[in-house]
């Protein structure tokens, strides 16, 4: 019987394992990580998607300069441009913004981008502007 309870307590001993605290510091340790590393990956992706505006507004600016050399004035028009909005996601395509030429005149253009989507639903879309000098600016955060 003494030759059982040392056989016992020898693999008892020789058990290996974590303790409940050591796995709740792990536990807690993983969390503080994860909430570092949402923020940081939703504000790349956010970025990653306003892209997008950017590249848009940028041929555009291309195409209007274009088109005044030719016209000596800015247009109005998509079509007089040759520029064609991609479809929305929301009809099933690929494009998040919604471009817009908002004034176009002989000196001066303003177009825009404006976000179909909220990316961190805060209830404000984000909006790109471009305007005749190129500059390409952000006018409303998302």
């Amino acid at each position: 019987m003494k030759w059982v309870k040392n056989e016992f307590e020898k693999l008892r001993r020789s058990e290996e394992g974590f303790s409940l605290t050591e796995l709740l510091i792990v536990l807690a340790i993983i969390g503080i990580l994860v909430m570092i590393a949402v923020p940081l990956y939703q504000n790349v992706t956010t970025r990653a998607k306003t892209t997008e505006a950017k590249t848009q507004l940028s041929f555009l600016h291309t195409l209007q300069k274009t088109y005044r050399l030719e016209h000596d004035t800015y247009s109005d028009d998509f079509a007089s441009l040759g520029f064609e909005q991609e479809s929305l996601i929301t009809e099933g395509g690929r494009a998040r913004y919604e471009i817009e030429i908002t004034q176009a005149g002989p000196n001066s253009y303003t177009a825009t981008a404006t976000s179909i989507i909220d990316f961190d639903n805060d209830g404000q879309l984000n909006q790109w502007q471009v305007t005749e000098d190129g500059t390409i600016e952000q006018t409303v955060p998302d």
